[in-house]
């Protein structure tokens, strides 16, 4: 089994990434169980290069076993042969979540024994494998594969690219959306702005499509995937709601967008509804596919969406600040 640790600040929206990655790997993979921002899930080493994917995650990794106690632990760690897992040095670590029931007070240090007893070396400052102890209503125990670093988001965050907009998604976001979006090769984003979602579907390696009404937009989007070493791209000056005449003989598998939001700037003088409603009608033209779309929350995103004919599979909620909820749509042709 896997296990992988979440981000805590949009849990819904970070475990259907998570779901829709493991579909992508494989069907049959699936979360068997969840403890507060613990998922263990029914799969294999298959699903690393898709979970490698992932943006509203700490870490994922191989899971050994849980306990209902500590005693039971201690005793299930006996009786594993930990040459299979362990190469090189180990550390154990901890992680006390907030439903830890538990008490785990030197857990780390009479679990490390266990591991020394069987022939391995600690180090704490460097080690070659990292064995993770999760305390929440169970003991989890397995070792860290990935760690998702928050810093290699923190560098592609709207103000540190070289050309710079203020209203953008965060990077872990952008890169969710385009994991809902289900995107194998390619992804479309008909409202790119500065290109963040394309940044982060470049860097996976997926071929991106970007569209925006505004020329400085589109120039300012290609000097930014350029910057993170994205070359795989088709940037183009257009209409949203006219998504068939600029791709005429092109159907996308994936969609994944963040349309404006409000001023009459970045509507170009449209009613929002109007434009929203009409967005929706253009990309159902030219998707056969998953759509992952966020719309602010006093829109009814679902009733407009199932009458132009998309299924409606999931929504999240976000408040944003004081002016803006909003939701993320995961919607299907």
């Amino acid at each position: 089994m896997l296990y992988v640790e979440i981000l805590g600040n949009l849990p819904s929206l970070a475990k259907s990434e998570v779901k829709a990655l493991l579909e992508l790997a494989d069907r049959r993979f699936k979360i068997a169980e969840e403890d507060y921002l613990l998922l263990a899930i029914e799969g294999d080493e298959r699903a690393f290069p898709f979970l490698d994917r992932l943006g509203m995650t700490h870490e994922y990794g191989i899971l050994f076993f849980s306990a209902e106690n500590v005693e039971e632990l201690y005793a299930k760690a006996e009786s594993i042969d930990w040459g299979e897992y362990i190469a090189g040095t180990f550390k154990v670590d901890r992680e006390t979540m907030r439903n830890c029931t538990h008490y785990v007070e030197n857990l780390e240090k009479k679990l490390g024994a266990i591991i020394y007893r069987q022939g391995f070396k600690v180090n704490l400052s460097n080690p070659n494998t990292l064995v993770r102890v999760y305390c929440g209503k169970k003991l989890w125990v397995g070792i860290r594969v990935r760690f998702f670093k928050a810093k290699t988001f923190d560098e592609r965050k709207a103000d540190k690219r070289p050309f710079y907009k203020p209203i953008a998604l965060p990077p872990r976001i952008a890169r969710a959306m385009v994991n809902l979006a289900r995107a194998r090769k390619e992804v479309l984003d008909p409202f790119m702005g500065t290109g963040g979602i394309l940044i982060e579907a470049g860097l996976m390696g997926l071929k991106v499509y970007g569209v925006d009404l505004r020329k400085d937009m589109v120039e300012g989007a290609r000097i930014n995937l350029e910057y993170f070493g994205v070359k795989d791209y088709v940037l183009k000056k257009g209409d949203a709601t006219k998504l068939r005449e600029i791709f005429p003989d092109k159907t996308f598998e994936a969609v994944a967008t963040d349309p404006p939001y409000g001023s009459s700037a970045t509507l170009a003088g449209r009613k929002r509804e109007e434009l929203y409603e009409k967005a929706l009608m253009s990309i159902y033209e030219v998707l056969d596919g998953y759509l992952s779309i966020a719309f602010p929350a006093d829109f009814n995103a679902e009733k407009v969406a199932e009458k132009i004919g998309f299924e409606v599979l999931e929504k999240h909620y976000q408040r944003v600040h004081s002016s803006l909820d909003r939701y993320f749509y995961v919607m299907k042709t």
